[in-house]
């Protein structure tokens, strides 16, 4: 897409990510989250079909971003190298909506060489099919966003849930 200020390449949070290739500052717009604009309803089945395959596969699960009340964008459509970025529960970057455009925005500033990563802002819902293993000191194990993650710590340590262990299986995106 003709910028330079990243590259998708190996990550150790899961299998790929996306890298800063120069420093980039707070504030900064890192890269257009882009795909096919679909209806709630396409949006829906297809997430669910792909939830499906990647159950099996292990591969990406859903990739797709709430515009407003009637459209989502599908970023598994065309070149979206967006959608490499990993979620983290302590990211450098967010996901704004800017005139229905999704941009991901630099929180603070982030050095050359460094993972570009968000919050995921996932509900509590199905939250353990979504094991984290972003490894910062705020992980919980599972991708909920931040609000939620003392509830997750509380299950946790009431052991009515295990934190996951092994690498992670599915790589999501949230909705904003």
């Amino acid at each position: 897409m003709g910028n330079e200020s990243y590259e998708v390449r190996g990550s150790s949070i899961h299998e790929r990510g996306l890298f800063a290739t120069k420093s980039l500052k707070a504030g900064a717009r890192v890269v257009q989250y882009v795909g096919e604009k679909i209806s709630k309803k396409e949006a829906s089945e297809r997430a669910l079909e792909w939830e499906h395959k990647a159950k099996k596969s292990g591969e990406g699960l859903v990739y797709i971003f709430e515009l407003d009340d009637q459209w989502d964008i599908d970023g598994r459509i065309g070149e979206n190298p967006a959608r490499y970025i990993n979620h983290s529960c302590d990211g450098n970057c967010e996901a704004i909506n800017d005139a229905g455009e999704i941009w991901i925005i630099a929180e603070r500033s982030i050095k050359k060489g460094e993972e570009l990563t968000y919050d995921y802002g996932y509900d509590m819902e199905h939250f353990l099919d979504h094991p984290c293993l972003c490894g910062t000191s705020q992980c919980v194990g599972f991708i909920v966003r931040e609000d939620q993650r003392l509830k997750v710590r509380r299950l946790l340590k009431n052991k009515k849930i295990n934190k996951p262990q092994s690498t992670n299986q599915f790589k999501s995106q949230s909705k904003i």
